[in-house]
C-alpha cells in the first residue's frame, strides 16, 4: 500500500521500474502532466486513477474526484482542460442506482470545469475483486503561449504560496471511513483549479512551478519540487494555513497536517517581483480566498525542505515513506 502513497516508496517504483521501462525525455520530466507539441500547438496531457473509499464523502464523491484530479493536473501546467476520457472498472453486484449517482456527479463536475467527456471504457470484474467502482480519467488541454510551468524552474528567491487551508480532504475521508467525529463536519476541499490558475496567469505568465498537493500532502509536493530543481525550500511553519478542525483531528490521531492529502489546493513558486500581485489575484478568487505566503526558495540545503518552527528552531520536512491515509483519491 505504501508504494501507492505518493511518497518515497512511490518514487522508488517510478525510478527503478517505470522510467527504465518507458524512458524518454517526457517521462523524465515527472510533472503532474506532460507538455507536448502537436501540430504547432502545446498540449498538456495527464491521466489518473481513482480508488477512493468510501465512494461518497462530505464535499464530494469518486465522480467529482475523477474529474477534478485530472483537471487540476492539467492546470498545474497552465492548461485549461478541454477533453476527458473516462474508464470505469466495476465490481459485479454494484447497484445501478449507485453507479448512476457516480456518473451524474462525474458529468456535473466535468461541465463545471468546462471540459467534455468524449470517450471511455467499461470493464466488470468478479464480485470481491473490485471494491465497487474504480475510475480512470485522462485529459488534454492547451497551454497558453509563453507559459512554461514545471518543477525544474524553481529558483532561489522564489516566493512559495499555498492557495488555502490544507488537510481537509484527507481528514474528511478518514472521518467517514472510520466513523470518527470531531465536533464539526469536515468537508473535502475537492474542486477544479483551472479558473484560479487562469487568474494567476493573468497577472504574469512567468509562474515557475505549480503543484496540487494530493497524496503525501504539502510536504511531498515541496520535496518533489526541491529535488527536481536542486534547490532548498524554507517554510515558516506558523504561516501554513491549517484549519482548526484539521489540526484537532491530526493531534488526536498523531498525524502531521503537512502530509495529509488535499484535492482543491495548489502550491506555487512565484518570482519575488510578481508574488504580491499574484497573491492578490488568488485572494480575489473564491478558491484562493485564504491564500498565504508560507516560505521561499533558497540556495542552501539543495533538495531539502526545512521548516522554521514557532519556537525559532528548524526541522527537516522529509518526503513521506508511504502515506498516512491510504485510499483517499
Amino acid at each position: 500500500m505504501g508504494h501507492g502513497g505518493g511518497g518515497a516508496m512511490s518514487a522508488e517504483l517510478v525510478e527503478h521500474i517505470f522510467l527504465p521501462a518507458f524512458g524518454g525525455r517526457t517521462a523524465a520530466a515527472l510533472g503532474d502532466s506532460a507538455a507536448l507539441s502537436v501540430g504547432g500547438a502545446r498540449l498538456a496531457f495527464s491521466t489518473d486513477s481513482f480508488v477512493v473509499r468510501p465512494l461518497f464523502f462530505p464535499g464530494g464523491s469518486i465522480g467529482d474526484l475523477a474529474v477534478n484530479g485530472t483537471v487540476n493536473d492539467l492546470a498545474m501546467s497552465g492548461a485549461r482542460a478541454a477533453y476527458l476520457s473516462c474508464g470505469f472498472i466495476l465490481e459485479e453486484g454494484v447497484e445501478t442506482a449507485l453507479l448512476g449517482r457516480v456518473a451524474q456527479a462525474l458529468g456535473e463536475a466535468a461541465r463545471a470545469a468546462g471540459a467534455e467527456v468524449v470517450t471511455g471504457d467499461t470493464k466488470v470484474v468478479e464480485s470481491g475483486h473490485g471494491d465497487g467502482v474504480y475510475i480512470n480519467t485522462s485529459g488534454i488541454g492547451l497551454i497558453p503561449p509563453g507559459v512554461d510551468i514545471r518543477p525544474q524552474r524553481a529558483a532561489p528567491g522564489d516566493v512559495v504560496i499555498v492557495s488555502g487551508e490544507i488537510g481537509l480532504h484527507g481528514v474528511a475521508i478518514m472521518s467517514v471511513r472510520e466513523g470518527l467525529e470531531f465536533g464539526v463536519e469536515v468537508r473535502s476541499d475537492c474542486a477544479a483549479l483551472g479558473g484560479l490558475v487562469e487568474a494567476m496567469l493573468a497577472v504574469t505568465p512567468d509562474l515557475h512551478v505549480l503543484r496540487d498537493p494530493t497524496r503525501g500532502g504539502l510536504a511531498a509536493s515541496l520535496n518533489e519540487i526541491a529535488s527536481a530543481a536542486g534547490v532548498g525550500v524554507l517554510i515558516q511553519e506558523r504561516a501554513v494555513p491549517v484549519p482548526e478542525q484539521v489540526a484537532n483531528a491530526c493531534a488526536i490521531l498523531g498525524l502531521d497536517p503537512m502530509y495529509v492529502a488535499n484535492e482543491g489546493k495548489l502550491v506555487a513558486f512565484v518570482p519575488r517581483e510578481h508574488a504580491e500581485a499574484v497573491l492578490a489575484a488568488m485572494r480575489a478568487h473564491p478558491l484562493g480566498a485564504r491564500a498565504a505566503v508560507i516560505g521561499e526558495c533558497v540556495p542552501d540545503h539543495p533538495g531539502m525542505v526545512v521548516a522554521r518552527t514557532a519556537f525559532g528552531g528548524t526541522r527537516v520536512v522529509d518526503l513521506p515513506l508511504g502515506e498516512q491515509l491510504p485510499r483517499i483519491c
